[in-house]
């Protein structure tokens, strides 16, 4: 039962963090393939809409070309581009015929271009291209004999892919991954070969729904080819393509960890480029949430030799990742929690507990309640001699309910362990040398009744004889529905 804790709320977290890559990228750059159809050097073409839609509609290849040219600058705008008012003027379904005009390659690249910009936009905007039959007239062009073309049909697919799960399946559908997949050559430009693996990036992206088990099956080997390669933006892209992949069910996590990639996931992890770093801990992360023996997996691959290092890293984006990862391990099986002990990761654990950012010390005492529900007394006593309590009691003052009702669990899970090994008057006046009895009797008048129930009961059960009788009446006056947060029920996030 416990590998589901926290569902809702690790859901919520990798959902905040799904920016970090990008979904969409327009072209702004000025290069176009040097064929026999560009118009000559210094001859600049400049057209109003009305000559665009115009030229657009001719007959003649020549104006066709100038005509979306100059469409695909306007496109190309930094600022503002035009997309509504290109789609509203109908010159969609023109430059989706442009795409099949293999006699004349410039103008294919130039209408693969502007659809590819106008395929950045908003969904609507994705739509109105994935409407206007740009999908297969794009993966045929994946066959192209012109490189220029070729990638940017890559782009203009990887665009509509980042957009949803709908339009992702459109191109799978489409029969696109065997075609992106033959392009991967150790001869390919380094700047084509990073538009692939994003392209597949976007085909792994999303979930309600995933992409199916075929495409998964057909993209994993792939991927981890491409793991292999040395360039930052390609390592970033294939980590961010296993992060989707992992970012669900145990069934998923199972078809990454069973490729053999998680040692290359380690060696990634200590990476010193922040955008390779981030996506292998994600992943790594993922993974850790699926069963135990996943994680194991994981931990055998050396996962264990990274995490603690990266608690001390000097991102707290990172620390806060790593955090979460480990409250994970913890969340396991005792022998999984021995393994965290033998691995040192109490020191720096309590560390970011003391003085780390209170988005990195939330995920920290996370892992601190997992560790204290599945340990062993031996190992709960090394969790106390660690120096824990005292951030914890300290953190009693945070303004964050869930994070102050799991601590008030936590000491009384320890306060228990401790009856039980007759060392609860000891532990007592740790807790009050803190100044834990402060804060905990302060939180009896917190205004939220489970917070002041939780620390009620731990004075009247674990203090009792040193208070007075206005405990009695607190008691009576406390909402009797306070429910207790069940740690027997921890899981995985």
């Amino acid at each position: 039962m416990r590998r589901q804790q926290r569902m809702a709320v690790s859901l919520e977290l990798r959902k905040a963090k799904k920016d970090e890559q990008t979904l969409k990228r327009r072209n702004i750059t000025s290069f176009c393939p040097d064929t026999p159809e560009k118009p000559a050097k210094g001859v600049a073409v400049s057209l109003t809409l009305g000559e665009i839609i115009k030229g657009v509609n001719s007959s003649d290849p020549v104006l066709c070309f100038q005509a979306t040219q100059t469409a695909r600058k306007m496109l190309s705008q930094e600022k503002n581009p035009p997309l509504k008012l290109v789609i509203e003027a109908g010159l969609i379904p023109r430059m989706v015929e442009f795409l099949k005009s293999s006699p004349y390659p410039c103008l294919q690249f130039e209408a693969a271009w502007a659809l590819t910009n106008i395929a950045s936009g908003t969904s609507e905007q994705t739509r109105a291209v994935v409407e206007g039959g740009a999908i297969q007239p794009l993966i045929e062009l994946l066959s192209s004999p012109n490189v220029a073309v070729c990638e940017q049909a890559v782009w203009a697919l990887g665009n509509i892919a980042g957009d949803g799960p709908e339009f992702r399946d459109s191109v799978i559908s489409n029969n696109a991954i065997p075609h992106l997949l033959a392009l991967i050559s150790p001869t390919l430009p380094i700047t084509f070969l990073r538009n692939i693996t994003w392209t597949l990036s976007n085909l792994c992206r999303n979930k309600n729904p995933y992409p199916c088990d075929a495409a998964v099956k057909q993209l994993l080997p792939a991927l981890l080819h491409l793991l292999q390669h040395q360039d930052s933006e390609i390592l970033s892209d294939a980590c961010w393509a296993l992060s989707y992949l992992t970012d669900g069910c145990n069934k998923r996590i199972g078809q990454v960890v069973d490729t053999g990639v998680l040692p290359r996931l380690v060696v990634l992890m200590t990476s010193s480029e922040l955008n390779v770093l981030t996506p292998s801990l994600r992943t790594v992360g993922n993974i850790v949430t699926g069963t135990d023996e996943q994680t194991q997996v994981a931990i055998d691959a050396g996962v264990l030799n990274v995490l603690p290092e990266l608690l001390q890293h000097n991102k707290p984006s990172i620390q806060k990742e790593a955090a979460w990862a480990l409250s994970n391990v913890a969340a396991g099986p005792c022998h999984h929690i021995q393994q965290l002990l033998a691995y040192d990761v109490l020191p720096p654990l309590v560390a970011v507990l003391k003085n780390g950012e209170f988005k990195v010390q939330k995920e920290a005492v996370w892992m601190v309640a997992n560790f204290a529900t599945g340990a062993t007394m031996d190992q709960l006593i090394q969790l106390v001699h660690s120096g824990v309590l005292e951030p914890l009691v300290n953190l009693l003052t945070a303004p964050d309910v869930k994070i102050v009702l799991i601590i008030l669990d936590v000491i009384s899970c320890i306060l228990q362990a401790a009856e039980k090994l007759s060392e609860k008057e000891n532990l007592c006046l740790l807790i009050e040398e803190l100044g834990g009895i402060d804060r905990i009797e302060a939180l009896q008048l917190h205004e939220n009744r489970q917070i002041s129930r939780a620390a009620l009961n731990i004075i009247e059960k674990h203090f009792g004889e040193e208070e007075d009788e206005s405990l009695t009446l607190l008691s009576q006056v406390l909402d009797q529905d306070y429910e207790f947060i069940d740690y027997e029920c921890l899981a995985k996030k």
